[in-house]
């Protein structure tokens, strides 16, 4: 890997950008990729901006994009300046691709779909590459028919070589002769992808370019253009390159759903991770600062290098996010959990009682989920509904302790953990029983459960009138 030092070496302020296109939701790459470029822009000072990649009209729509910008926003990510739309920038790209075509770096193709689809079958027979063969690139344009479509071709270099120094991937070189002559111009006049992006990359200041590994080959296709116009009109630098190796599955394969592959809305509304847990795992997945595993944000900024960055694909482990997760909960505001459980539980959940559980109920919990089914008893109506575990402790002989125990709690005048613990234990004694003999008909009668959190804990959170209230349903109630 290059020294940071040497990837935010520029005479420029550095400016990252992350650019999604909105085809779809927000996923565990993409955000990843979004937080090293906000990192990386954050530690130098500099500026991170975001793009909206919509020029695919199809395929993009209102809803990805807004839940691109939920996403990135519940992850705490505050952008430099307006977000940038690619599809209202339509005529600055045009403009760029005339001045190529004007200043010789670019021309018209007039070659017809059937004549590509023949040079590609031709290709195929003789297993060479399939690229464009450059029919069109020398000829003049008074051969093909009047008023004949064509599109506009970049004149890519074809001798020599083209190496870039990767801030991540190191030195990486490609023939020239391997890049042919792509469309910069559709027929219809609408601007490619390849060029959209190297055109917004220069307005908009870009310095470092951080990017999953997928796009290194398009910067061997994209310094041509930059390259071009800078011969044109000078002022287009050649943008520091950093291609950050892919997430795949613990398995190593490719990531997929089946390896928990989401998007982020998904990790906070379906598996009720937190913003800060999944951005510190992120920041983990494929980067290093020696031992540390957990960062808070400012340490994250203050650490974060593209040297920290590995070339080898990192994988994903939702166990492992599971359990960050639980240590931020267990970290987390009591009146913040609270208030991110309730919904999860219903209308009759009440904030306040929950704020009260929190220190018991985070102890063990990994995820918001499991927060609010450990808190769902809390809030349950007599008759309380039971499991089928639950429901097989409470025998006849079960509800006869329960009967008993009822009577010695009634006289319990001190309604706390410390006394409630203090006076069922002298009573297990007494029947010369395991305190769990008592603890597990009396955990299924309070909670319906057969897990909970601690059995005192739970007499003290439902109060002395509920508990009590419970406890008498179920050893009334018919065997």
């Amino acid at each position: 890997m290059a020294s940071d030092s040497v990837t935010a070496a520029s005479d420029r302020p550095v400016v990252t950008r992350f650019a999604p296109s909105p085809t779809g939701f927000l996923h565990i790459g993409g955000a990843r990729t979004a937080l090293f470029n906000w990192l990386f822009a954050r530690h130098h000072g500099g500026k991170a901006l975001l793009r909206i990649e919509d020029t695919d009209q199809k395929r993009s729509t209102t809803e990805a994009i807004d839940a691109i910008l939920d996403g990135l926003g519940w992850l705490g990510f505050d952008w430099d300046g307006d977000t940038v739309y690619q599809s209202e920038r339509g005529s600055r790209h045009v403009e760029v691709a005339e001045k190529l075509l004007a200043a010789g770096h670019a021309y018209k193709c007039y070659a017809t779909p059937e004549e590509l689809e023949e040079m590609r079958a031709a290709q195929r027979a003789a297993r060479q590459p399939l690229r464009y063969d450059g029919r069109w690139r020398d000829r003049d344009p008074a051969d093909a028919p009047l008023g004949a479509p064509f599109v506009v071709r970049l004149k890519t270099p074809d001798e020599g070589e083209t190496v870039i120094e990767d801030a991540v991937q190191g030195r990486v070189t490609v023939k020239n002769a391997e890049i042919d002559d792509y469309i910069l111009l559709r027929a219809d006049g609408t601007p490619t992808y390849m060029l959209a992006v190297v055109v917004d990359d220069h307005d908009m200041g870009v310095t470092h370019i951080i990017r999953g590994d997928d796009h290194l080959n398009n910067a061997f296709r994209q310094l041509p253009i930059i390259r071009a116009m800078d011969a044109i009109e000078g002022g287009w630098q050649d943008p520091i390159y950093a291609h950050i190796p892919l997430i795949h599955g613990n398995d190593g394969a490719k990531l997929s759903k089946r390896h928990g592959a989401m998007g982020v809305d998904a990790y906070r509304d379906e598996l009720g991770i937190l913003p800060e847990a999944l951005f510190n795992y992120l920041l983990r997945l494929g980067w290093g600062h020696g031992d540390q595993e957990e960062f808070s944000r400012e340490e994250a900024i203050a650490a974060f290098t593209l040297e920290g960055v590995g070339r080898s694909p990192s994988r994903f482990d939702l166990k492992k996010l599971q359990s960050m997760n639980g240590d931020y909960i267990r970290r987390a505001d009591d009146a913040r959990l609270a208030a991110l459980v309730a919904p999860r539980i219903g209308a009759q959940a009440d904030a306040a009682v929950l704020e009260r559980a929190m220190p018991v109920l985070k102890t063990r919990a990994r995820d918001l989920n499991e927060l609010a089914e450990g808190a769902a008893f809390l809030f349950q109506q007599l008759p309380l509904p039971m499991s089928e575990k639950a429901e097989s402790l409470l025998t006849e002989d079960a509800r006869q302790l329960l009967s008993q125990i009822s009577a010695r709690l009634q006289a319990e005048q001190d309604w706390t953990i410390e006394a409630l613990e203090a006076n069922l234990k002298a009573y297990a004694e007494e029947l010369g029983l395991g305190l769990g003999k008592l603890a597990q008909p009396l955990r299924a009668a309070l909670t319906g459960q057969t897990t909970s959190p601690g059995i005192f804990d739970v007499l003290a959170l439902l109060g002395r009138e509920e508990s009590l209230a419970r406890i008498d349903a179920q050893a009334s109630a018919p065997g």
